[in-house]
């Protein structure tokens, strides 16, 4: 049976807009970028008319591992023929399995994980995991950041996306990222949690300074509440490390994982913690339950995901290819007036530009240049990039030649930032 192509990208536009999202087709065809998958496999994206892009977007990390990496699909497959979701009140061979292999990777005592379907559902079991702990409410978190769009994780997030739903779960302050002055004076004795991103990418990827993190472990310590670090996007050696939190040199007592975690092929999320984080759990070990959580097929191909990205050469090959990036995009900074600042930790980056319409102008001659990459939603004067981890060195000198294409085109259409800034 073939599933690419079945209908031309008119037909699926027509479609999509009708019984999906009328909003998102107007968008992407008034942008120019009407693009619909149709091929897909390693580090590459094909439209259905046969365009051909690099995928330096990856969904945020869902695919760090390209698309249908044949060992997932492999293994995927395999599960198939013996393997279905399983039964999420009942104990689990693949979910114990997956929970072992996770917690080895993880920093100190991590060694506990309830796994979910996404990111926003276990960033809600975080917060569960911290008031229910710690018996207290306030979650402190970064302003302009984002960890999803449901409930615990909406009221965590940006002012724009949780405004048309208020009221949301109270509780909630924010602090500028990067601010411990201001942390200090947030975090207080019914403080539950202080949750951030390691690197927060819809605020455009700011890097923390080395000491910022070691300084919130102490403030959590002194005030005796949990320090969550939202490892979505920075998990799974997208910064060069198994774990971003890894390069400041603390330990979290929770860290979530999502995206990646699926291989691109099926989804699932984890919570992981310290042990006894949980005790509220003792006394009804139903009280949070997921039902399609930490599926058994979807643990079997998490399973192999981790085997591949924490293999020394895997790293390896992360930290040697970010290398090669960073060396091209600061001589284009240096050539290209408009770029400020190149903010990067292994494979994860953001192109810092002097004017809030450069991001999605660039986004538009990145796309007219046969790469997919997206501005930072929080802060659009950055463009997110983020190639697969799977990356080697032809592929960077594909990155090199054509993002610099991308930067020649915005450069002459300067005119284009009014409207664009208009639009936002």
């Amino acid at each position: 049976m073939v599933f690419v192509r079945r209908m031309d990208k008119q037909a699926v536009t027509e479609l999509f807009s009708k019984h999906v999202s009328p909003a998102k087709a107007r968008f992407f065809t008034a942008v120019g970028i009407d693009f619909v998958p149709g091929k897909r496999e390693g580090v590459w994206y094909w439209d259905l008319n046969g365009r051909k892009l690099m995928d330096c977007h990856c969904n945020g990390g869902v695919f760090n591992l390209g698309h249908r990496h044949p060992e997932i699909t492999r293994v995927l497959k395999d599960a198939l023929e013996e393997l279905d979701i399983g039964n999420h009140h009942l104990m689990s061979e693949h979910r114990a399995i997956l929970a072992e292999k996770l917690t080895k990777t993880m920093p100190g005592d991590v060694e506990r994980v309830v796994f979910g379907v996404g990111g926003g559902e276990a960033i809600d079991f975080s917060i569960k995991l911290a008031r229910g702990h710690t018996g207290k409410k306030k979650i402190v978190y970064a302003r302009g950041g984002y960890h999803g769009h449901t409930g615990f994780a909406l009221a965590a997030g940006d002012e724009k996306y949780r405004k048309p739903f208020e009221p949301v779960a109270p509780g909630f302050v924010a602090v500028p990222f990067g601010d411990t002055a201001a942390l200090e004076k947030a975090v207080d004795s019914d403080t539950a949690a202080v949750l951030f991103e390691t690197i927060p990418a819809t605020l455009g990827m700011p890097i923390p300074s080395e000491e910022f993190y070691k300084r919130v472990r102490e403030i959590c310590d002194e005030k005796d509440c949990l320090m969550i670090m939202d490892e979505v996007q920075t998990g799974l050696g997208r910064t060069g490390r198994m774990w971003g939190i890894e390069h400041y040199g603390v330990v979290p007592d929770v860290i979530v994982t999502a995206k990646g975690l699926s291989g691109g092929m099926y989804p699932i999320s984890a919570t992981c913690f310290r042990a006894g984080l949980d005790d509220f759990m003792a006394e009804d070990p139903f009280i949070h339950v997921s039902t399609f959580g930490g599926a058994e097929i979807g643990c079997v191909v998490a399973q192999k995901v981790l085997e591949i990205v924490s293999d020394n050469s895997f790293l390896e090959n992360v930290n040697t290819t970010a290398s090669l990036i960073s060396r091209d995009l600061n001589a284009t900074k240096e050539e290209f007036e408009f770029v400020e600042e190149i903010r990067q930790k292994g494979l994860f980056m953001g192109i810092k530009m002097n004017d809030e319409g450069y991001g999605p102008l660039l986004s538009i001659s990145c796309y007219h240049s046969g790469i997919l990459a997206v501005y930072a939603n929080n802060d659009t004067s950055v463009l997110q990039f983020l190639p697969p981890l799977i990356i080697h060195k032809e592929h960077v000198a594909y990155i090199s030649e054509n993002l610099r294409k991308a930067f020649e085109i915005a450069s002459k259409r300067k005119d284009m930032l009014k409207l664009i800034r208009a639009m936002l």
